[in-house]
């Protein structure tokens, strides 16, 4: 039987990849681990391997497709004694009709048996006879069906899939529901907000936005995955996470001398290049990691079943890339040489411009921190990446005047910034983190204890 090869999810978060290449061609015989494409997320590109032995009998997915949706059929490989000519004509991509239909609620683990009712009831009887609204059609993953036409119209009127009730089989939403829902048909009621919750503004659509300026007098660039997934993930932090704000300013001067004297004795190799060189940032992160061990309470993610109270620092670093940004993370910083911070974000850097970096090394960890002072940037704000609950904006380093013990005198400052989720960390426990920041930062040495 002809073995379906599907679009892989190479992280926990990614819903569609593109099809950047394919390492192998219909006739090709290959083997458990043979790399046979290459896939683009919205951060990195990977290779897929294979899991099983046979010949590539069809490929129905051809290389630069983009948006394919995780686990749609690919290839379909002939295994060991099949007719390959016979498995490639049966196969064909799946349809919309072909989706199987989402798991009943009978059919569910927890609905075998109904737990017993409580002695007094959780809620109000009235928000118990109260009607639910049917829940959309989705794959088991949170993503509404809806076939590729619906989802470009859909994006191109401005009107959010989830809105729009579907008339495709399984409830898929097809070209048909969207010039509909254009009119204002078919369309589902926003949900209510909360009592006493401010509501959001809508957004304005594409069509209003291109409305506003004269045809010809611009290009319209579309968004890759990248700019998508930023987009969304930081428009879901400012309305979900409480942010608030504490800046400091910092003499770095201990610092610069610490740096020259330390990257003027790096050992040399036959070339005379230094086994390292230590920048500003490097200081940064470790000063970063370590502070954080000392206000562990800070070291935290927020959930809404509880507090994730981490062991180790593991320092994001916001690197910019065409396109975007990503952060990868340096795990256990605390633990580490600055030479060795210095020769991991050399690596990561370079990596990540290529797109190279695999999920796990720019997922998760504890904070992040964003320099934009190689740009001149005094100081800012950044936006909190959940699932950290801070992060920390630094700005340029520039000479200014300070007045020390009643002398005035010249001082190298620079300012930097922590972004709070006030859910996890309220303002003293920010101001003591920050404050356990500024000491080390401004006396590196402590970083060696």
């Amino acid at each position: 039987m002809p073995i379906n090869i599907l679009m892989p999810a190479l992280s926990p978060t990614m819903e569609k990849g593109n099809l950047a290449k394919w390492l192998k061609k219909e006739g090709d015989k290959v083997k458990s681990g043979d790399v046979i494409a290459e896939i683009e997320t919205d951060k990195a590109t990977m290779e897929v391997e294979a899991v099983d032995e046979g010949t590539i009998a069809k490929i129905l997915v051809p290389e630069g497709t983009q948006d394919v949706a995780v686990n749609d059929v690919i290839a379909v490989l002939a295994g060991d004694g099949e007719d390959v000519k016979a498995a490639g004509a049966g196969a064909a991509k799946p349809t919309a009709s072909s989706v199987p239909p989402p798991p009943k609620a009978a059919e569910a683990p927890a609905a075998a048996k109904p737990a017993p009712a409580p002695a007094k009831a959780a809620t109000p009887p009235a928000a118990v006879a109260a009607p639910q609204a049917p829940a959309p059609q989705t794959n088991g993953h949170g993503r509404i069906f809806s076939s590729p036409l619906a989802r470009r119209l859909a994006k191109e009127a401005g009107i959010d899939l989830a809105r729009i009730n579907g008339s495709g089989p399984h409830g898929r939403v097809v070209a048909r529901d969207v010039e509909g829902a254009k009119s204002g048909k078919g369309l589902k009621a926003p949900a209510a907000a909360p009592a006493g919750a401010p509501a959001i503004a809508p957004s304005m659509s594409d069509k209003q936005i291109l409305g506003l300026f004269e045809q010809g007098s611009y290009e319209l660039i579309p968004h890759d995955g990248m700019r998508r997934t930023i987009a969304q993930r930081l428009t879901a932090s400012v309305q979900t996470v409480p942010h608030f704000y504490l800046t400091i300013d910092c003499d770095i001067g201990k610092l610069l001398a610490a740096r020259e004297e330390i990257n003027a004795a790096a050992p040399k190799d036959s070339d005379k290049k230094p086994a390292y060189k230590l920048s500003v940032n490097d200081f940064v992160i470790k000063a970063m990691a370590i502070a954080l061990q000392r206000i562990p309470n800070c070291n935290v993610s927020w959930t809404e079943g509880g507090m994730l109270k981490h062991k180790h620092s593991d320092i994001g670093v916001a690197v910019a890339m065409p396109g975007g940004l990503i952060t990868p993370i340096i795990r256990k910083a605390e633990t580490k040489s600055l030479s060795t911070i210095s020769g991991e974000m050399k690596d990561f850097a370079a990596r990540a411009r290529a797109r190279k970096l695999k999920p796990e090394e720019y997922q998760g960890g504890t904070t992040a921190v964003s320099n934009l002072g190689m740009y001149g940037i005094k100081d800012f704000t950044a936006v909190i990446n959940p699932p950290h609950a801070t992060i920390l904006a630094v700005g340029t380093s520039e000479e200014r005047v300070v007045v020390r013990n009643g002398k005035i005198e010249i001082a190298h400052i620079m300012s930097v910034t922590l972004s709070c989720d006030h859910r996890a960390v309220d303002g003293a426990l920010g101001a003591e983190l920050i404050g356990a920041f500024k000491m080390l930062i401004e006396n590196p040495v402590m970083m060696m204890v």
